[in-house]
């Protein structure tokens, strides 16, 4: 049974700043100029994602709070892995590795972009591995909505690309933008994956420490 997640914390400018120990404006120039990363809600307000914080609070050699350090240990956790693939026979072989190598997780399957938006609710995972060349779908927009949806958190998110050709670049770049964590080049073994998921979960892990 997929584990019910709540709704993902966001910090308001006005919350940044009482943590840094700054005015309000100070936070908000920090935003303004790319210092410190934060999307803006339909009012117009800035927000700022419990990560995005916890590294800017390291880099700037700042405590971690509480509540911050508590939504980071639960964001760390690996329980649910999402895999979007119309290769079948990639998908079964990567599914077969996962649970061999990460037997408390539930690796859960897509193989088309309609069962993809039925399964990201259901399961709330926590890592994606995106064909990006999956037919009939904007999987960079896909990509990008898996990210940034507030009823997840965060998930990592392995993007797969086709050979080396200018249009492959183009989707690796354009997947990083979209918040891919990684993106790596298929033909590859799916046994090469689980060290993969495990560097960005001890990455992951770190901020919260």
């Amino acid at each position: 049974m997929a584990r019910t997640k709540m709704k993902e914390r966001v910090f308001s400018a006005h919350e940044v700043a009482n943590i840094c120990g700054v005015v309000n404006q100070t936070a908000i120039n920090w935003i303004d100029k790319g210092h410190l990363e934060a999307f803006r809600t339909p009012g117009g307000q800035y927000r700022v994602y419990p990560d995005v914080l916890g590294s800017f609070l390291q880099n700037q050699g700042m405590r971690l709070p509480d509540e911050l350090r508590k939504i980071l240990e639960e964001q760390a956790k690996i329980e649910q892995i999402l895999v979007i693939d119309d290769d079948r026979s990639f998908s079964d072989q990567l599914r077969q590795v996962l649970v061999s190598h990460f037997p408390g997780f539930t690796v859960n399957q897509a193989f088309d972009g309609f069962e993809a938006g039925r399964a990201v609710p259901t399961c709330k995972p926590d890592v994606v591995f995106l064909n990006l060349a999956l037919p009939g779908v904007d999987t960079l927009k896909l990509c990008h909505r898996i990210k940034e949806d507030e009823n997840l958190t965060r998930p990592l998110i392995i993007c797969l690309i086709g050979a080396e050709t200018s249009e492959a670049r183009a989707q690796e770049a354009g997947a990083y933008e979209a918040g891919a964590d990684v993106v790596l080049k298929k033909p590859l073994d799916p046994a090469s994956l689980p060290p993969i998921i495990n560097e960005l979960a001890e990455r992951r892990a770190t901020r919260s420490s």
